[in-house]
């Protein structure tokens, strides 16, 4: 993106788009980006991990794949909460979620083929185990730049406030 270009909420004329602008811009980002930035923070008091992700949206949940024993994978099952950060940083879709964590062989019907539909890879062929984490959105914020800041809180409590 050249400098001349517009960016949401980026104060240029335009001015910031409305909470429900943000929300559309959000689900499409949910739907069709392909990775997202995983937090996750050792319970026990160990440092903080950030990590990208594939991950599919279902509509209601974000599910996230990733080996058990990695940091990720064991902060996400000991924790139950993840924060995922999703766009540029010029276009922020921020998530807290609760997290459920399934073994390839407690996937609920059809989350599997639709997580490697996604994007052509499946984890349940992977030779070294992977787990699923289904993360139920808590809260969500969505905001360009500065402009956007005020009234960035688009869902509370796992609620669209709009």
């Amino acid at each position: 993106m050249t400098t001349n270009e517009t960016t949401p909420g980026n104060g240029n004329g335009n001015g910031p788009r409305t909470r429900a602008e943000r929300k559309a811009n959000a689900l499409r980002i949910l739907a069709e980006e392909l990775d997202v930035w995983v937090a996750t923070a050792d319970p026990a008091g160990g440092g903080p991990t950030l990590m990208p992700l594939t991950f599919w949206w279902d509509g209601e949940a974000v599910w996230l794949s990733t080996r058990p024993a990695n940091p990720t994978g064991a902060n996400l099952r000991a924790s139950g909460t993840v924060r995922l950060c999703f766009g540029t940083t010029r276009d922020v879709v921020h998530v807290e979620g609760d997290v459920t964590a399934f073994t390839a062989d407690e996937l609920p019907p059809g989350v599997g083929d639709s997580f490697a539909a996604k994007d052509g890879w499946d984890p349940r062929k992977d030779p070294e185990p992977y787990d699923f984490f289904r993360v139920a959105p808590r809260q969500l914020r969505a905001w360009g730049t500065v402009p956007e800041l005020r009234d960035r809180l688009l869902m509370k409590g796992g609620r669209w406030l709009v």
